[in-house]
């Protein structure tokens, strides 16, 4: 039977905030998938431990919120916080970013001795051969320096690298830097004269249109991603 509810928490302030939702719609929402979030929640109410029933005090919402309305707050937390999926989701969501991993390994690595294509089932048999751990929520790009480290001892492979300008407003430079050094090496960065932020990072060559959408998304297109 299919689970009616599942959970979503966060720490406020050293307070334990919980929802119950639904746990399609609240995927939905966690992935940035625009929703109403009038119909996630199973029960309009913000509690301080659902299990228990123990309801959180208007004064404590307000503090951690801003608000007292469950919708808003729901939001929120599914946003910024923890949400339980249910098993059927968690093995969905691990299938979907494994694939996407192997997808971007295979266009973008080869073998050092051949120069030849890595085929995407003998890096699939790596990843179970080492017991590559994917994480349901973390995107794909950010994780195939780690899934690529930990074949490197049963699968030799070299990566074909390539030079990419980005260019975004400074209010977002901790953000983009951050992600940026996540998939490959920042090789040179600079401040222009009006705030923007300007660097080049050393990374996949493939990685080209991920690196767009997501250096789009953190700015809300308001960066720029070029080939150096």
């Amino acid at each position: 039977m299919k689970q009616q509810y599942t959970v979503a928490r966060i720490n406020r302030k050293g307070t334990t905030f919980e929802v119950l939702v639904e746990p399609d719609l609240a995927l939905k929402i966690k992935l940035g998938q625009a929703q109403p979030s009038q119909k996630v929640l199973v029960y309009p109410e913000v509690f301080r431990d659902a299990k228990k029933g123990i309801r959180a005090k208007e004064e404590e919402l307000k503090k951690a919120f801003g608000t007292t309305d469950p919708y808003q707050i729901a939001l929120v937390i599914l946003k910024e916080g923890d949400l339980q999926v249910t098993a059927e989701q968690r093995r969905a969501l691990i299938e979907e970013k494994k694939r996407k991993i192997i997808d971007l390994i295979s266009r973008n690595a080869v073998d050092p001795r051949t120069n030849a294509p890595i085929p995407p089932q003998r890096i699939e048999l790596a990843m179970e051969e080492v017991g590559v751990q994917i994480d349901p929520f973390a995107e794909p790009s950010d994780q195939v320096g780690k899934v690529i480290e930990r074949l490197r001892p049963v699968l030799p492979l070299k990566l074909a690298l390539k030079v990419f300008e980005v260019r975004v407003p400074g209010e977002f430079q901790p953000r983009v830097a951050s992600y940026l050094r996540s998939v490959g090496k920042v090789t040179r960065e600079e401040w222009k004269g009006d705030g923007t932020w300007v660097c080049q990072v050393e990374a996949p060559a493939g990685l080209l249109a991920e690196l767009t959408e997501r250096v789009m998304k953190i700015t809300s297109g308001k960066g720029d991603v070029r080939t150096a």
